[in-house]
């Protein structure tokens, strides 16, 4: 007689070792690669921004201060203009790496600490929008894509196209007519003073900038719904009496996280640069702000710190979504296994055996 033991099925390997098949070295260092030669560019075009303005670097850092020869040799010799490019490069790139971003020529204070009292509420109101473009348009992508091609699918589409073509400044100008000046339900400007003052003042300019990316999500939801729907596995579950609800949850649903995962990354980094209009409506001091102020008074140091930052934080969006992709999709898993160098697919081997 066969031994009952020998049926049991092995166990499941441990985390580590699924996390190991799931990123394996090769790919993560491709990617790390691939993201630090993506800043490295983005660093050669945000050290250029200083060579690219108008006149003489030495006056431009100078700002609004008298240009006298003296002035102009104080300046070289502090931002060390006189040497060839390259050494200036690696010296600014070394600065911005240890958190020395120069000085600010409107103010006269540290680039760093200037965008270190910002940074926090701008992160704060990407927050508040990323979570207003979730609540929206990932249960109205999935109605979207349920109802496809009826009544419902055309009103969520009409209003996620809306809200898209709607400027931001109008949008929140709107909001602050309607929710603060008619109702005075919330305050119409000022970051607060923390706590639920500060989340009852981030709440209109959240609103603002989610409803800007919520079609996106819309669009990404409903085109994945669809097509999941029309796939063989689950057709057949449906046919053999799966509740719909189930098959919805277990299949459907499970199925769009790649490409809604792919969606959020470019959601992120669509709110960072939203963020400077939005900033500016409701009168929030954070890097918006800080950028449009900066721009206006030909602040060099904090443009290019702010252009460095913006980018750095597009780039890490991007590489976690590179590398979540494998964790939460097991058919990209299979795929780079088959496409190994050294490996043959299976219609490969096939072809070898006729």
């Amino acid at each position: 007689m066969t031994d009952p033991s020998h049926l049991k099925a092995p166990p499941p390997p441990a985390w580590h070792t699924r996390l190991r098949d799931a990123l394996p070295a090769r790919y993560v260092t491709r990617r790390l690669a691939g993201t630090a030669g993506l800043l490295f560019v983005l660093s050669l075009a945000v050290f250029a921004l200083l060579r690219l303005a108008p006149g003489d670097p030495a006056r431009t850092l100078l700002g609004t201060r008298s240009a006298t020869p003296e002035a102009l040799a104080s300046v070289r010799a502090a931002h060390h203009l006189d040497e060839p490019l390259v050494s200036q490069y690696v010296r600014w790139l070394t600065g911005a790496l240890s958190g020395d971003l120069g000085t600010s020529i409107r103010t006269g204070e540290s680039v760093a600490a200037a965008l270190g009292e910002r940074l926090a509420l701008t992160g704060q109101l990407v927050l508040a929008g990323f979570a207003v473009a979730l609540l929206l348009g990932l249960p109205l992508g999935v109605l979207a894509g349920l109802r496809a091609r009826q009544w419902v699918d055309r009103a969520v589409q009409s209003l996620g196209i809306l809200a898209l073509s709607t400027p931001a400044f109008a949008g929140g100008l709107l909001l602050i007519y309607v929710f603060s000046l008619m109702l005075g339900r919330l305050p119409a400007y000022g970051p607060g003073t923390g706590g639920t003052d500060r989340v009852l003042h981030l709440l209109l300019p959240g609103i603002t900038l989610g409803l800007a990316v919520t079609a996106v999500l819309i669009k990404l939801v409903r085109a994945a719904v669809i097509r999941e729907l029309a796939r063989e596995h689950v057709t057949f579950a449906l046919a053999r009496g799966v509740p719909r609800r189930t098959v919805l949850v277990r299949y459907v649903l499970r199925g769009t996280v790649v490409p809604v995962t792919t969606g959020i990354g470019l959601v992120l980094a669509y709110l960072l640069a939203g963020t400077v209009l939005v900033e500016q409506v409701f009168a929030l001091p954070g890097l918006g702000q800080l950028l449009v102020q900066s721009v206006t008074f030909k602040d060099v140091p904090v443009v290019q710190a702010e252009a460095l930052l913006i980018a750095a934080l597009v780039c890490l969006v991007n590489l976690a979504t590179d590398l979540i992709h494998p964790l939460v999709d097991p058919q990209l898993r299979t795929e780079r296994h088959r496409r190994r160098p050294g490996r043959s697919t299976p219609d490969e081997l096939a072809e070898v055996k006729a």
